[in-house]
């Protein structure tokens, strides 16, 4: 038997919210091994929620920057290690600095500043690390819109093509994708639809499904093409919370952000396409 420490219990139980014995009894199972346990977790439907450890420090800012005719946005995460630091004039300046390379194209900004780098992790004594960054540039008629959320933790790209230019200069196109960008900023798609998901997910959510389903019905099995069939609605609701236009929209929840599109579309009478979005959360995978 593996031996389990209170401090992976413990571990385990601020990731799944499970209950402090389900928790022992998961890691007994999975011999020690935290990301089997969540799943086993998951699989006897005791997991409420699970949370990702961040892999980076989770300090620092999340920046946009923006071209003079909006046809060009960029997006960069620069993480350092405390708050404090983060919040200090001379970080946010290194910051938009890092974000005006990234704007005007330059795709190896952490080697071409690093005599920067060295000079601000001198000055703030912390590291100081270009995490991550992403660049849009429009072609065709449509808008770029980027939104920055609670003072730089969350920070988001979107692209929406349509048809006409008349349609990229009215007030109404650039408010629904400004709803978009919000979106995507407050409920953290992974993907843009069902097509982006990866094979390997769907089959991984199944499983765990088909599991729960087989837990939940042990005592009298359900036929193989009922547990389909509830597998079948199970990865439609997932899409639900994965996937940009299958959520339900933030401001009315009752409609999905596909028909929002759609809705706003026709008003405009013309075609609109969500084409891609970037979304970066301080410190968050």
């Amino acid at each position: 038997m593996a031996d389990i420490t209170t401090a992976q219990i413990n571990d385990l139980r601020t990731r799944t919210n499970a209950g402090m014995m389900d928790c022992k009894k998961a890691l007994i199972e999975a011999k020690g091994d935290m990301d089997a346990a969540v799943k086993l977790l998951r699989e006897k439907g005791l997991a409420i929620q699970v949370k990702r450890a961040a892999k980076e420090a989770n300090q620092g800012i999340v920046q946009a920057a923006a071209s003079a005719d909006g046809r060009a946005l960029a997006l960069v995460e620069v993480n350092c290690e405390t708050d404090f630091v983060a919040k200090t004039d001379r970080y946010k300046a290194f910051v938009n600095a890092v974000a005006a390379k990234v704007l005007a194209g330059d795709e190896h900004v952490a080697e071409t500043m690093k005599d920067a780098i060295v000079e601000i992790v001198t000055a703030t004594g912390e590291n100081v690390k270009i995490r991550r960054t992403a660049r849009f540039a429009l072609a065709g008629a449509g808008r770029l819109e980027s939104y920055i959320h609670m003072g730089g933790k969350v920070g988001v790209l979107v692209e929406v093509a349509c048809g006409r230019d008349a349609t990229a200069a009215s007030p109404a196109f650039a408010e629904a994708v400004h709803d978009v960008a919000l979106q995507i900023a407050a409920a953290a798609p992974r993907w843009l639809d069902s097509a982006e998901v990866p094979a390997d997910v769907i089959a991984a959510e199944k499983d765990i499904f088909r599991k729960q389903v087989e837990e939940q019905n042990k005592d009298k099995p359900k036929p193989p093409q009922i547990v389909e069939k509830i597998l079948e609605g199970k990865i439609k609701k997932f899409y639900t919370e994965v996937c940009l236009v299958d959520q339900p929209f933030v401001k009315e929840p009752k409609v999905s952000v596909a028909q929002v599109v759609n809705d706003a579309a026709k008003k405009l009478g013309d075609t609109l396409t969500i084409k891609r979005f970037v979304r970066f959360q301080l410190g968050a995978a």
